[in-house]
């Protein structure tokens, strides 16, 4: 799977300099996720069909994302 470079940052980028997010990418297969304080690391993909569902659960289940590093 390869990844486009239409990398954006979340809306929700947090107080003061906003290095506090995530930032997506979208490809007609897969949604890829990253972290937007060291974006050559490794990414989360996702098939575009369960994005949705994925940020409902993180919504849910904050602490997960801490968990995950995000």
């Amino acid at each position: 799977m390869t990844t486009s470079d239409n990398w954006r940052k979340s809306s929700y980028s947090g107080g003061g300099d906003g290095n506090n997010c995530v930032e997506i990418a979208t490809h007609p297969t897969h949604i890829a996720i990253r972290d937007s304080k060291a974006p050559a690391r490794a990414l989360l993909m996702l098939p575009t069909g369960a994005f949705s569902s994925f940020i409902e659960a993180v919504k849910i289940h904050p602490a997960a994302t801490e968990f995950a590093g995000f």
